[in-house]
């Protein structure tokens, strides 16, 4: 136990001598080794105890007291798995494909049934876009920003042609029809 030659013998000494002292402890009969050795073994671990380096709390490092906290992380990851819900099906689908499964590219562009540049493009959008909600940038209205483009584009397009961008109207049929 002690792997020291003079740590063993006063060890057994300590271990004899707690043995005489609780002698009428020990019930005759029974295996007299298994109880020295039981001394012996408690013996040993207290004295490990007692050798421990303490110090005086006022003097202790506050290594010794303080431990690293986990709940920034524990956050950290309640607020990925929270974001990565809110990206579209896809974006989260090529992204965990590749990120999370390992698969190239080509191996997630053909399991989504798109082609690679699309698979890329979506794993590119979908760790920008994670990576700005993280960092905390502000997000941009997605859905009001597509739907202004579509109604800037229509206008373009219909100021182009001489049309109306009036949603119904003769107009309109002319521009995507012409011969109407």
């Amino acid at each position: 136990m002690t792997r020291n030659r003079a740590d063993a013998d006063d060890l057994v000494q300590a271990a004899v001598s707690n043995a005489l002292a609780a002698q009428h402890s020990f019930t005759p009969g029974t295996n007299f080794g298994a109880w020295m050795f039981r001394i012996l073994r408690n013996r040993f671990l207290s004295d490990i105890r007692r050798r421990r380096d303490t110090c005086d709390m006022d003097n202790a490092p506050a290594e010794a007291l303080a431990r690293p906290a986990a709940q920034e992380d524990s956050m950290a990851l309640r607020e990925l798995r929270r974001r990565l819900a809110d990206l579209p099906a896809d974006h989260r689908t090529a992204l965990m494909l590749v990120t999370v499964q390992g698969m190239s590219y080509e191996e997630a562009a053909e399991a989504m049934n798109c082609a690679v540049g699309t698979a890329k493009c979506r794993v590119f959008r979908a760790r920008r876009q994670l990576e700005a909600w993280l960092m905390g940038e502000p997000q941009p209205a997605k859905r009001a920003a597509q739907s202004q483009a579509k109604a800037q584009a229509k206008s373009g397009e219909a100021r182009r042609r001489g049309g109306s961008i009036r949603s119904g109207s003769a107009a309109e049929t002319r521009v995507l029809h012409p011969g109407m």
